[in-house]
């Protein structure tokens, strides 16, 4: 087979150049079974032959039937696990997030044990927290309902803690009901809710991007900085500038393995927080290929949530590309015990488990998104890179950043030096924030002009909206 080259890492690509082939197997087979018998001696012994082998038929049937079912049960078992760790598992990062950086402290404020004016709900909901609805007493959601839930109070706050209502944040309390300490989980991150009570309050959506969450606005609310700005060799004001350049919807991991805040033209290095849906099927994960879903969980596990588990990658001994991890032997950290290595099996079956959700009916126009869709799959070729129905490479899904326009920044900060294909599918959940790793693109129809002008397509306006409205309806 001769290669072929790959030039798109997000939505309307197309490949710039390289050789395209295709491998057709055309397999034709005859069987051709001739069974001739003759006399009573044959007739008796097919008899025969029956009679004892149809117990042992059923027994093998019947063990199949048992080891599928067995298996079937096995994997739903790890989805359920792997679902429990997405959702409620610190693990143990509470250490860092509540005995180093002492978030518990602000958030409960000086009124419960804590210090300042402590963390209203209004102003967690501000910050793009979330609150599972199904975590609440019917009670407790008919005042929420009927306004009677002072929701400028960090009494509140503290309440829908103990009640592990936050998403992606649990409390830790003592004996005498003071916060004691305070951990994040994925779901922080990767889960918002339906606002189904009210904005903010809802329903679960794991795997959905949480684009309201201002992660810098409340790393920044943590009283105690220093750790982190002695880390980045730096001081805690600029510790401060950093984290609040990051804007709602966005977060650094690489900022304490390279130190890089800021890109060559000023804006936050952070990139947007992608979708943990619709992987199935698909090679490398994050905007620059890191690794796979178990790789990455690892990762952010140990190395961004800070919980206490091995994560080995001599990738990052590399000093020049990543001083400060290669300072801190961030590539090979081993934890006794271990609770993030045997959490992973669980974790990946349950996000591979997690489709990327259909578009609501009229949320696009159809009959464009019919066009948009002939586009996709014709003269556009965007579905050359964008192969569905996984939307990406299959195989291998990185390209160069040249390949598709763009500068070679975040690249950089990859031990891959390469962009992935964005997956495609439930784009339309995750539209605020922009587009591309950093949402240098406000708007889809941003997106499909850059590649227009890039690939040379010649695409019409009209056309351009086709395609905007196709990216929309998968």
């Amino acid at each position: 087979m001769a290669p072929s080259s790959r030039s798109s890492t997000d939505a309307g690509g197309r490949k710039t150049s390289g050789w395209r082939s295709a491998l057709t197997l055309r397999r034709h087979s005859r069987w051709v079974i001739a069974l001739a018998f003759s006399g009573a001696g044959a007739l008796v012994a097919m008899t025969l032959t029956a009679v004892v082998s149809a117990p042992q038929a059923s027994a093998r049937l019947g063990s199949s039937v048992v080891g599928q079912s067995q298996a079937t049960n096995a994997n739903a078992r790890l989805v359920s696990q792997g679902k429990q760790t997405f959702r409620f598992d610190t693990f143990g990062d509470q250490s860092f997030w509540g005995g180093t950086l002492q978030l518990n402290k602000t958030i409960e404020g000086a009124k419960h044990g804590g210090i300042g004016p402590g963390l209203s709900p209004k102003t967690a909901l501000a910050l793009g927290l979330k609150v599972d609805v199904n975590a609440l007493p019917e009670s407790l959601q008919q005042a929420i309902l009927a306004g009677k839930v002072n929701l400028d109070d960090p009494a509140v706050t503290l309440a829908l803690l103990k009640l592990n209502a936050v998403v992606g944040v649990k409390g830790f309390f003592d004996s005498s009901g003071n916060l004691s300490s305070v951990g994040i989980e994925c779901a922080l991150c990767h889960s918002t809710v339906d606002n189904s009570l009210a904005p903010g309050i809802g329903h679960r959506l794991d795997g959905w991007a949480n684009r309201d969450l201002n992660v810098g606005a409340i790393i920044g609310f943590a009283p105690n900085l220093q750790p982190i700005a002695d880390l980045l060799h730096t001081d805690v004001a600029t510790v401060h500038k950093v984290l609040n350049a990051w804007g709602p919807g966005k977060f650094d991991a690489e900022l304490l393995l390279d130190g890089k805040a800021f890109q060559p033209n000023g804006r936050s290095a952070a990139a947007l927080i992608p979708p943990a849906f619709g992987l199935a099927g698909i090679n490398l994960h994050t905007y620059t290929g890191w690794g796979s879903i178990p790789y990455w969980n690892a990762f952010v596990a140990v190395l961004e949530m800070h919980g206490h588990g091995t994560f080995i990658d001599p990738r990052l001994d590399n000093a020049k590309q990543f001083p400060i991890a290669a300072a801190n032997g961030f590539g090979h950290v081993v934890a006794k015990p271990d609770l993030v290595t045997p959490k992973l099996p669980g974790l990946q079956a349950y996000e591979l488990s997690l489709r990327a959700p259909k578009p609501p009916p009229g949320s696009f126009n159809a009959a464009m998104a019919a066009k948009g869709k002939a586009l996709f799959d014709g003269p556009a070729e965007c579905s050359t890179c964008h192969v569905p129905p996984i939307f990406t490479e299959p195989g291998w899904n990185l390209v160069p950043s040249s390949a598709v326009g763009e500068d070679n920044f975040e690249a950089s900060r990859s031990p891959t030096h390469m962009l992935r294909t964005t997956p495609l599918a439930g784009l339309w959940t995750h539209q605020k924030g922009g587009f591309y790793h950093d949402g240098r693109f406000p708007t889809l129809l941003a997106v499909v002009k850059h590649y227009n002008k890039v690939f040379d397509l010649r695409l019409t306006l009209a056309q351009e909206n086709d395609l905007v409205q196709y990216l929309l309806s998968i």
